[in-house]
This record gives C-alpha cells, structure tokens and sequence, in this order.
C-alpha cells in the first residue's frame, strides 16, 4: 500500500496544462447553434392548471419523455399533479434561488455550444438533443435522451449553497457545479459512441471505457482541466500523477487487470471518497484515471482518428497496443 504521507506530499505531477489552449478553429467553424429553452419559470410561476396544460402542449417531447405524461389518466391528472408540488412553500424557494443564481446561462449555453460543434466535426451526423433547464426539486439531476437533454438547474447550485441534494455524499456532490456540468453532459453523451464488448467483464474493460469516456470529453473540451471532467481537486490529480508508478505498480503485483469479481472491480472504478487499497488518501476511482492515461496512450501510440478509437470495443487490444507506463 501506498503510503498516506508519500501520496499526498508528492505533488509535482505532469498535470496536463491548458493554460495557453485554444479551441480548434475547425470545431468554431462548424454550422451548428443551439438555444436552451428555460422552463422553470412557465412551470413555477402564475400556476393555473389551464396555464400547464398549454406548458404541456407546446412542449411534447419534455412532457413525454421527462414528465412521462403517457404513465398518467390524463394530461389534467399531470397537471394537478405539478401544481400540488410545485405550490410547496420550499419548492417555490428553491426556484427563486435557481432562478437567481442562474438568472444568466449564457456561459453554460456557450460551452455547450462548443463542444456539440466538436461533436459534428468528428461525427457529421450527430444532431444535439433540445436542451432545456428546470427545477427538478432533486429529482434529477441530467436526463439524456437522443432527442433531449434536461438539466436540473437545482442540483449544480454553488456547493455552498443552503439547498444541497439530499443524501448524496461530500465527495460526490463536489462535483455538482456550474464547472462541471457541461463536461459531465459530454461524458454521458460519449457512451453513444463508446463501442465496448459486453462480454467483457474484466476491470481492464471498465477501465478502458471510462478512459474512452473521458477522452472523448478531453478532445470535445480541449481547454477544460481535467478536474472538471474526472472530478479530482486539483491536489488529487498532481499527487495522481507524482505517484503513478505506486499505482500502477500496485495494480501490476496484485494481477488486477483482468480481475472478473464486480466486488474487487468496484473498489478502483466505482464511487467511493477514496481508493483506500491503495492508500487512504488517494482519490476514489483511480482505475478510471489510470484508464484515461492508457487510452490517451493508446491513441497517440496508435495515430487513431477519434472515431477509429471510439469504434474499438476490444478493451484488451487498447491495453497492449498502448504503450503504456507510468511518466
């Protein structure tokens, strides 16, 4: 194991450096736009029945596919339905802080403007989903859907903020901030073009597709650090990297890599405050970061098009053909 003083107070890692990056002028140049519709307002303000019904009308695919009108009588018993929560004294201030703190999106309807076009320059057929914003009283916090895409706008109020989704432990809800949304919408849009083997259960495949997963947002989102798409503190992913050969050497002696029990697998790729296998102080879900640094090898070893990366579900053949080792 690791040991706690040695993980943390080595800190002089290769963090990838963004400081002078520049968006591609190919990804700029793309004929693309976005709007986000905003519907916390029409959903939460002036309530009326006949009001939700029109809401419900003009917006078919939010009512279907979010609101799940069809497992409803009616379209009055939904409605009545959202005026009955949505009256509520704490969901009204929720929405008031929402519609505060988030009164301006037009940093968030910018970057994801920019990484949908980088999306349509690797893939020319990609459509964006519609996007909306709404207060989901933490209820949800992204939904995605090939068609659409709903942000709880509730759920990445500052980490400081008094209203805080319940039951969702520090470590995780760190992550949940203006900083990280748009990266996390882009690593959730990569599995529709992460093609894996699902016959393959080792903890080298899971590795491999969180690593696709992250690079696919890395290359989307050039001049995004890496805390904001893996969810690392910055301290995490400098003491990641002076402390990778301790890492990967721990994976290497304990034969890890094509390791089948979900328990074990779990324990390097799954949520959790730390990899304590390792060292109580290391980050949760090193496997994942371990994987990004193999794919990114593997690429660059491989001089892959995205999309060639992206198409290889062989998680073993990424593996050998890496190169990898610790820098």
């Amino acid at each position: 194991m690791i040991s706690a003083c040695i993980f943390m107070l080595i800190l002089s890692g290769c963090k990838k450096n963004v400081t002078d990056c520049k968006i591609p002028a190919a990804y700029i140049d793309q004929d693309l736009d976005i709007s986000v519709t905003r519907l916390e307002k029409p959903f939460f303000e002036k309530l009326e029945k006949d009001k939700l019904l029109e809401t419900l009308a003009l917006y078919p695919e939010f009512a279907v596919q979010y609101l799940m009108i069809e497992d409803f009588d009616s379209e009055d018993e939904l409605a009545q339905e959202i005026l009955s929560i949505h009256q509520d004294e704490g969901m009204q201030e929720l929405y008031q802080e929402v519609k505060m703190y988030f009164d301006d999106i037009s940093s968030i309807e910018k970057d994801l403007e920019l990484a949908f076009k980088a999306i349509r320059y690797h893939y020319p057929d990609f459509t964006p989903p519609q996007v909306y914003t709404y207060v989901s009283g933490f209820g949800s916090d992204l939904f995605i859907t090939e068609d659409i895409l709903v942000i709880g706008l509730d759920y990445f109020l500052p980490p400081d903020h008094r209203f805080q989704p319940p039951d969702l432990p520090n470590y995780i809800s760190k992550r949940y901030d203006e900083d990280h949304l748009v990266p996390t919408i882009i690593t959730a849009l990569s599995a529709s073009f992460n093609q894996t083997d699902l016959k393959d259960n080792t903890l080298i495949a899971e590795m491999v597709f969180y690593g696709k997963s992250y690079h696919f947002t890395k290359t989307m989102m050039p001049c995004t650090p890496d805390e904001h798409i893996i969810g690392y503190s910055s301290e995490e992913i400098m003491g990641s990297y002076a402390n990778e050969e301790m890492i990967w050497a721990h994976f290497i002696e304990n034969e890890l890599f094509f390791e089948t029990n979900p328990f074990e697998i779990r324990k390097y790729t799954g949520e959790a405050p730390f990899t304590d296998e390792i060292s109580p102080d290391a980050p949760g879900r090193l496997g994942r970061w371990i994987g990004w640094n193999i794919v990114d090898d593997y690429r660059e070893n491989n001089a892959l098009t995205l999309q060639e990366l992206m198409a290889q579900e062989n998680a073993r053949e990424i593996f050998r053909q890496s190169g990898y080792r610790p820098r």
